[in-house]
């Protein structure tokens, strides 16, 4: 019976934002904002979005724009880890 090595990429879903909570160890808060248009009325309007990243070195404080991707989970609610700061 002849198995086929099987190679597949994992493609990691990636979000920008802003940092506006550090106070746990290793893990900020950064919400994400899209820009929504009503379906009735037409206005658009900004939704957000808040993710727990990990952030293995404390080093990003409130107010900073951070890049962060998927990865395994790290906690209950923690499945993102920062990748980089866009504008640093």
């Amino acid at each position: 019976m002849n198995q086929k090595e099987s190679t597949t990429s994992v493609i990691h879903r990636r979000f920008s934002g802003t940092v506006v909570s550090d106070a746990g160890d290793k893990t900020i808060v950064v919400r994400t904002e899209r820009t929504v248009l009503h379906p009735k009325y037409g206005k658009r309007y900004v939704r957000g979005t808040r993710y727990h990243v990990h952030d293995e070195d404390n080093r990003f404080k409130v107010g900073d724009r951070v890049e962060f991707e998927e990865s395994r989970p790290y906690s209950r609610t923690k499945c993102w880890r920062v990748i980089y700061r866009p504008n640093a």
